[in-house]
């Protein structure tokens, strides 16, 4: 069979991406392991790209005859999985990510972007009835009365390169919250890839705070933060300022209209160590009437970047949300709680994040050589499934 299949996907994986010494050994916990470690990583990896994430779905793929297909050479349970996934290491699968985009940017995986930004964010996944683990938060209604469990967590993502590839995820422990895990997150995630692999950050309006800001800086990174009504001074002196200017640059993209107001004159509040704070507004007019109006702040200077291309990096915070949160609960299971216990639930959002990368880096990068179409997501999935068993010769005796 011509085109992708799931073996040649992870020959990609182990040779390409160079991935084989962290699929032999991830990081297994296990005392006595009957079942190879690999065999059990591949079989969720290779379960998540055909969109098969559930511990019983993956079952009926290493229990079927498409088991040495997908290259998995005996059948297991998903008790298995599920003992694999609590005493696995977390940290093997956190370098492997960010050894795949660092070998990805030196394959020119990102040349056609000038910068590369990093988007961290917070979300909520799989929620219970009952209290069964240390990641569990409590959900209350209007009336503070209880109603169930979400678990929440940090993603960090390379966004802003055409590739839009999740790098770390963050849980928020008992009593934690979004700015402390992303706080951890960015840290750890510069640590692992680098201190010149990615140009800024750009996060919502809760990371627009001066501890954040500062470490930010003091990690080699811009910033690019949402200005909103958490610093109340700054964001009225912008309001008042630009609310009597027109705007300072307008143009046209994908149909809608969008009008700037940029300044980087404004006075920094008072436990910020810049010397001023750049401020910019945009007004996006749609061609229905909708306006969509926001205000950012980032110390970019003028001379390096431009207002046009500060708005267009300041959307790249919306990849996050849409080719992260978005693709990874409705496509991939990320919603989904495989085996309810602490460490499961992270090892599961790592290698959710891992199967997204490496599926965008061989769909969009290594399958769109010279005229070759760009493949679709669920085409490849459809081209993989095809893949896991081939047509039988037709008895014509």
């Amino acid at each position: 069979m011509k085109g992708p299949t799931s073996q040649r996907f992870k020959a990609y994986v182990c040779q390409r991406l160079r991935l084989a010494g962290y699929l032999k050994s991830p990081g297994d916990g296990r005392q006595q392991p009957h079942i190879p470690a690999g065999a059990l990583l591949w079989s969720q990896i290779i379960g998540l790209i055909l969109r098969e994430g559930a511990f019983h779905a993956v079952e009926a793929l290493v229990c079927s005859v498409a088991r040495r297909a997908i290259g998995v050479t005996r059948r297991f349970g998903d008790d298995a999985l599920a003992y694999f996934s609590e005493r696995m290491d977390t940290q093997p699968t956190r370098l492997a990510l960010a050894t795949t985009v660092q070998l990805a940017k030196r394959n020119k995986a990102f040349q056609n972007s000038w910068l590369i930004g990093l988007a961290i964010d917070g979300t909520g996944a799989g929620r219970s009835r009952t209290q069964r683990c240390e990641l569990c938060h409590p959900i209350k209604n209007a009336n503070k009365e209880r109603t169930g469990y979400l678990h929440h967590f940090c993603m960090i993502s390379v966004v802003g390169t055409g590739l839009s590839l999740p790098l770390d995820v963050e849980p928020y422990g008992p009593g934690d919250c979004e700015y402390n895990a992303g706080q951890r997150l960015l840290t750890r995630t510069v640590k692992n890839i680098g201190r010149r692999f990615a140009d800024y950050v750009v996060a919502d309006g809760g990371f627009a705070t001066a501890p954040f800001l500062h470490r930010a800086c003091c990690l080699g990174l811009n910033v690019i933060a949402r200005l909103k009504g958490n610093l109340p001074e700054l964001f009225s002196s912008a309001q008042a300022r630009f609310a009597h200017q027109p705007p300072t640059k307008t143009f046209y993209e994908k149909g809608d209209r969008i009008e700037l107001w940029d300044a980087d004159d404004f006075d920094p509040w008072e436990t910020l160590k810049w010397e001023t704070v750049r401020v910019l507004r945009y007004r996006q007019h749609k061609p229905n009437g909708t306006i969509v109006e926001a205000y950012w702040l980032t110390d970019f200077p003028v001379l390096q970047v431009g207002g046009q291309t500060l708005y267009r990096l300041a959307k790249n915070r919306w990849e996050i949300e849409n080719q992260g949160f978005n693709d990874g609960k409705n496509r991939y299971g990320m919603e989904h709680v495989t085996h309810h216990h602490a460490n499961s639930l992270l090892v599961r959002w790592l290698i959710t994040c891992l199967a997204l990368t490496i599926e965008r880096l061989y769909r969009l990068r290594y399958l769109h050589r010279g005229a070759h179409h760009l493949r679709t997501a669920i085409g490849l999935v459809r081209v993989l499934h095809l893949s896991l068993c081939p047509p039988q010769p037709i008895n014509t005796s």
